[in-house]
């Protein structure tokens, strides 16, 4: 007999906060509220000034054999229901194995969380890869993700959001270069998103690229009305450019993905929307690279490879 999937929500909040640790103790009450916990918390002040975003995980109240389409639609809106007759008219997407929906509305969000901008929330299957989940698979042997666990620490079970992490428990951040001094294989994403401003594309683009690293950064976002391009780069990776690509797929979900494809220096796969959603991201454009010996700007390097890579898709350019 086929095993319950369970769902889980991520629940992402953008605060105006001074730091990473206000911007915990902002969402303390809707942790409580809704049972769940932090996973993540970053500083996006590179998209909006002064704002850091928190990532809470929580149980999606809905256990099936099989996750459809519906059934993660339903997890988000019946969350949004909870939060309050405010939050009823957004627009909720749907892509298996995710649902989401944002809520742009620093008014309402505010009421909710203390100098709350935004809210993003996504439904997922409990056997997807969702950052820090319990059971999540591992990289490729020898790849290390490049973290800081500081970062996603779970603070109620650490106490104050500020407390250190013993220094022994931490994972040093990966090298941009190896022990040899060769350049790391990097990530990259080009993220295409229906947004009419670009602030409003790179957190969705962020929240995604968090999946699979937390040293990212926003190397440029284009207009291409009625999307917005946002390129990252997802910082260095210990593994081989034949073995990273396949396993980011798998941490995003793994369905609806190209093979991968041999391009340049790497190699890259593709992801695009079945439908035609009035809103959230639309094509996706993963790859992993070989930075050149010598290279003195690696983040540069990854919107170089970006542009090649966006010019020989059939994403408008």
């Amino acid at each position: 007999m086929a095993e319950e999937t369970e769902l889980e929500l991520l629940i992402t909040v953008v605060v105006a906060a001074a730091g990473d640790h206000a911007a915990r103790e902002a969402c303390r009450e809707l942790v409580r509220r809704v049972g769940g916990r932090i996973v993540e918390s970053g500083d996006c002040s590179d998209e909006e000034p002064g704002c850091w975003s928190v990532t809470l995980l929580c149980r999606g109240g809905e256990a099936d054999h099989r996750v459809s389409a519906a059934a993660l639609s339903r997890a988000v809106r019946n969350f949004l229901r909870e939060l309050g007759p405010g939050y009823g008219n957004s627009r909720v997407s749907c892509e298996p194995p995710t649902a989401w929906t944002v809520v742009d509305n620093p008014e309402l969000v505010g009421k909710l969380v203390d100098g709350g901008e935004r809210l993003l929330v996504e439904a997922w299957p409990g056997d997807s890869p969702l950052p820090m989940s319990p059971g999540q698979p591992s990289p490729p042997s020898g790849t290390r993700i490049s973290s800081d666990p500081a970062r996603s620490a779970d603070p109620e079970a650490i106490g104050d959001p500020d407390e250190s992490i013993p220094a022994e428990s931490a994972e040093p951040r990966l090298d941009d270069l190896d022990e040899n001094g060769r350049p790391r294989v990097r990530l990259g994403l080009v993220v295409d998103v229906l947004s009419q401003r670009q602030s409003g594309a790179e957190w969705p683009a962020r929240a995604l690229a968090s999946r699979v690293s937390h040293t990212i950064t926003v190397t440029g976002s284009t207009e291409h009305p009625p999307v917005v391009r946002v390129v990252l780069d997802l910082g260095p990776f210990v593994g081989t450019v034949s073995e990273l690509v396949p396993w980011a797929v798998t941490e995003f979900g793994g369905r609806g993905w190209s093979p991968p494809q041999a391009h340049a220096r790497g190699s890259v796969a593709r992801w695009s929307t079945a439908s035609a959603p009035r809103s959230g991201i639309t094509a996706i454009e993963l790859f992993a690279f070989e930075p050149e010996s010598g290279t003195t700007d690696p983040a540069r390097a990854t919107a170089a490879v970006a542009a090649t890579v966006a010019s020989a898709s059939d994403i408008p350019g």
